[in-house]
């Protein structure tokens, strides 16, 4: 297993390939910006080429873009801190000027890397896993929707779910995605009537300790004002990595 600075250098390997940059930009202390490209091995949430993105690991930001915009936002980051290119305010003027491309900004997407720790959580409650052959059956639920794709995407797999059951009925699952061959992003889903009762943040913590075990590294992300979800992230030994955002078709 590796240890949590291994944890991260891999991962800042892996986001230099996302935004086309190289690791030492990311602890840069000036901003970077890069040309938008789809490199091999990257992490791929979208058909196409991402317009404008960029990602910030609290010292600086990294901005990779068309090369059409490169020259408004060499203006717009001068004399900024990377990091508050994230605030509202910069974000707004960012979204402006998009506009003339007929882009726009998605969610901003808060991000979280794991604590090399296996704790086993108490279980109350009846336990099925899923493989992937078995996680085709489990599509087309909206109630899932965070744990699991809304169907089979062969560029990010669902590989492997955990589920609480009521007999025959499953009352929260925590599913993971294959992002990248090395890392698996976990989702949770709880139905409303069985929330607050700890089964999301167990799911989740099961769920981390097998990847671990599987060789692979588990990473979670959430939105900015999903509290209950950086709770169960915080709760399960995982700590706030990097934030990041791109657009999206109008």
């Amino acid at each position: 297993m590796c240890n949590e600075e291994q944890i991260r250098m891999e991962w800042k390997k892996q986001l230099a390939i996302d935004f086309n940059c190289t690791v030492e930009d990311l602890d840069s202390k000036e901003n970077v910006i890069t040309v938008a490209k789809n490199n091999q091995g990257q992490r791929m949430y979208t058909q196409q080429k991402a317009f404008f993105s960029m990602v910030t690991l609290g010292k600086n930001t990294v901005l990779s873009a068309d090369e059409e915009i490169h020259e408004w936002l060499r203006q717009w980051i001068a004399e900024k801190n990377g990091i508050w290119l994230f605030e509202h305010s910069y974000l707004m003027e960012l979204e402006m000027e998009l506009q003339k491309y007929r882009k726009k900004l998605g969610q901003s997407h808060h991000m979280f890397l794991p604590k090399v720790e296996i704790k086993e959580p108490t279980i109350d409650f009846e336990l099925r896993w899923f493989e992937q052959k078995e996680i085709m059956q489990l599509y087309g639920q909206e109630t899932f929707s965070n744990a699991l794709c809304e169907k089979f995407l062969p560029q990010r797999p669902d590989i492997l779910a955990v589920g609480a059951m009521q007999e025959e009925k499953i009352i929260g699952l925590a599913g993971c995605s294959a992002d990248t061959a090395l890392f698996w992003q976990i989702g949770i889903d709880v139905l409303p009537a069985y929330r607050g009762m700890g089964i999301g943040t167990k799911l989740v913590q099961l769920l981390k300790n097998e990847v671990f075990r599987r060789g692979v590294i588990p990473f979670y992300g959430t939105s900015l004002s999903n509290i209950h979800s950086w709770n169960i992230a915080l709760n399960c030994g995982f700590y706030p990595a990097w934030v990041e955002i791109e657009t999206v078709e109008e």
